[in-house]
C-alpha cells in the first residue's frame, strides 16, 4: 500500500492521517506534497478553523524512509536536498498556518515524525507514548526544524541530550518539561485532541489567528518590536465584528457564537 496522508473532517476540525502502514507511518515526498496542498487548501476555506495531524494506526511517525534514505545515498546529493526541501516546506506550512495545528501521538513520534509534532502549536499524547531525535543512532542529523524548536523551549544542555544521545523520551518527561500539552490514556489521542480542537473553534478565529503569528514572530522581535505588532493585532480585532459579539455576549453573561 503506498503511502498517503488521508483526510477526514470532524465539524470544523480538518483530520489529517499519516498513513505508510507498511513502514510506520514514515514520510516521503508524496506525504510532503500532500500536507502542504492540504494545508493550502484549509487556509482558503473558512470552514476549517483547526486541524491535527496524527498517524494511523497504533503510532504517529517513525519520520524518514531509511531505505528510501540509503538508495538516497547512490546519487547525486541535490536528490535528498530536494526532498528536505519538501519536508521543509511541509513544517514551514504548518508552522505557518494560521489556525491552530494539533499533533495527537500515539505511539513513536521518531526524527522528521518527532520534528513535525514540535511545529504544530499543541501536542496531545498517549501517555505511552514516546519521543525520539534518533539521528545521531545512525550518524546523522536533524531535519524537520526540530533542533530550531528545541532549542527554542529547553535549555541547551537537555537539548543536546536529545539531539546528541538519541534516546527515547516518554511524552510524560515531554509534558512535565512543557512540550506535550496533554496526557491522553493510550489510544486515547486523537479524542482529546478533538475536544481541545472543538473548544478552540469556538473562539474567534481572527484573534486566534493574531495570536499565532504573534508567538511565531515574538523570538525575534525587540520588546517595542512585539509591542507596535500587539497594538496593531489589538486594534484591528477590535474592529472586527467578532469583538462586538464577543463583548456583547460577555456582557449579556450569553455564550458568543464567532463569524
Amino acid at each position: 500500500m503506498p503511502a498517503a496522508l488521508k483526510s477526514t473532517s470532524d465539524g470544523h476540525t480538518l483530520v489529517l492521517h499519516i498513513s505508510n502502514p507498511e513502514h510506520r507511518n514514515a514520510f516521503g515526498p508524496e506525504i510532503y506534497a500532500a500536507g502542504v496542498e492540504a494545508l493550502n487548501a484549509a487556509g482558503d476555506s473558512p470552514d476549517v478553523r483547526s486541524v491535527i495531524i496524527t498517524g494511523e494506526g497504533t503510532l504517529f511517525s517513525a519520520g524518514g524512509d531509511l531505505g528510501r534514505l540509503n538508495s538516497n545515498r547512490q546519487q547525486d546529493p541535490s536528490v535528498q536536498a530536494a526532498s528536505l526541501e519538501g519536508l521543509h516546506t511541509w513544517i514551514e506550512a504548518v508552522r505557518t498556518f494560521p489556525r491552530p495545528v494539533i499533533a495527537a501521538v500515539e505511539g513513536a513520534a521518531a526524527g522528521a515524525g518527532f520534528s513535525l509534532a514540535l511545529a504544530c502549536d499543541f501536542i496531545v499524547a498517549a501517555s505511552n507514548a514516546v519521543f525520539v531525535m534518533a539521528y545521531s543512532n545512525i550518524a546523522l542529523s536533524p531535519d524537520g526544524g526540530g533542533s530550531w524548536n528545541l532549542a527554542r523551549t529547553l535549555p541547551r544542555q537537555l537539548v543536546n541530550e536529545l539531539l546528541m544521545c538519541g534516546e527515547r523520551m516518554p511524552a510524560e518527561r515531554l509534558h512535565q518539561l512543557g512540550i506535550v500539552n496533554r496526557l491522553s490514556e493510550p489510544a486515547g489521542a486523537l479524542a482529546d485532541a478533538l475536544s481541545l480542537a472543538h473548544g478552540l473553534n469556538l473562539r474567534a478565529p481572527n484573534a486566534l489567528e493574531s495570536i499565532k503569528e504573534l508567538v511565531n514572530d515574538a523570538a525575534d522581535r525587540t520588546l517595542n518590536e512585539q509591542l507596535a505588532a500587539e497594538r496593531d493585532h489589538f486594534v484591528r480585532n477590535l474592529h472586527h465584528a467578532n469583538a462586538g459579539i464577543g463583548i456583547e455576549a460577555f456582557l449579556r453573561k450569553e455564550t458568543p457564537r464567532y463569524s
